[in-house]
């Protein structure tokens, strides 16, 4: 597999910022995920950082045989992730249980599965247009869904951000889950919370992605972000991948900075996963080395408690 791949978080206007984000691959597939830890529940951060962490446990698990059912996969995942929150909020004594979003892509062999929880949204973006996004867990979506409100409304919706689909609610969340569908040279994948998407229009994410690659792409798109926003600013994320067919890596612009995965050794995993310890902020900087190294034994912790949720299901 060849891909470019760049992700970026900042905090915007909050006092913390409660998104989470990362990726990781193998030889043969990349696992892309993202989470928007809910603010109006306790330790949102929390939610978001623990539900990647049980994610990534499970593909670190069952990646070096390849996912036979990628859309099975990720449904167990999200659900596993799901409740891993409930175990944590009894077992840090915590008031509620913490509450995200999640969106996650598997991409093998050149086809991309996705599947989501809430808001957190992925888009697939070919030749300048938007051809495949998820669709909202939320109030907004299905007042427009049932042709009650029109989209350019519901940037300014009270209700805009009333979500009733989510990881750690009461109730099991409802995993939906979209392809799978082939990747064609040049195609752009897209994960993103709604602090990116929300002041945004389609049109001014998809053009992003047109003549340049996703290391200009998505700083771009979360400096408009940002921008529109003004004072009201959300944590803003993004996370994208441009699709490289075998035969076309040499038609990449040299800026690209290209992953080949014939590079990683059989059985390995490679993660980028940005998972700092429990608690802390998420500064606009880059990991220090301890931070990595708590974040790997973290990763380890939950594919022991992964392990332990998929068998007592």
């Amino acid at each position: 597999m060849r891909f470019s791949i760049y992700q970026e978080s900042r905090t915007g206007g909050r006092r913390i910022n409660q998104d989470r984000m990362g990726y990781l691959y193998t030889r043969d597939s990349l696992l892309m995920l993202l989470a928007d830890g809910m603010g109006g529940h306790a330790r949102g951060e929390i939610a978001a950082q623990a539900a990647l962490q049980t994610i990534a446990a499970i593909y670190q698990r069952e990646a070096e045989r390849g996912i036979a059912e990628p859309a099975r996969f990720l449904r167990e995942a999200v659900l596993a992730a799901h409740r891993d929150l409930h175990r944590l909020r009894v077992e840090e004594g915590l008031p509620e249980v913490p509450r995200t979003t999640v969106v996650v892509c598997l991409v093998q062999r050149g086809v991309a599965t996705w599947a989501h929880v809430g808001d957190s949204r992925l888009y697939q973006i070919r030749n300048g247009r938007i051809v495949r996004r998820t669709l909202d867990h939320s109030r907004v979506h299905s007042l427009i869904a049932a042709g009650l409100l029109k989209p350019e409304d519901a940037r300014n919706h009270p209700e805009r951000n009333r979500i009733f689909n989510c990881l750690g609610a009461h109730v099991l969340p409802t995993v939906e889950v979209g392809g799978p569908f082939a990747l064609r040279h040049g195609d752009a994948l897209l994960l993103c919370s709604d602090g990116l998407w929300a002041p945004l229009a389609d049109r001014d994410i998809a053009g992003a992605f047109v003549g340049q690659t996703v290391m200009r792409a998505v700083p771009e798109l979360v400096d408009a972000a940002l921008t529109k926003s003004a004072g009201e600013a959300d944590n803003c994320t993004g996370l994208a991948m441009t699709w490289a067919a075998a035969e076309s890596i040499d038609m990449l612009p040299p800026d690209a900075a290209p992953v080949s995965t014939l590079q990683v050794p059989v059985g390995a995993v490679t993660s980028s996963l940005r998972l700092p310890r429990a608690g802390e902020a998420v500064a606009d900087t880059e990991l220090t080395d301890a931070q990595i190294d708590d974040a790997v034994a973290e990763i380890q912790r939950a594919i022991q408690r992964s392990s332990k949720l998929v068998e007592g299901k």
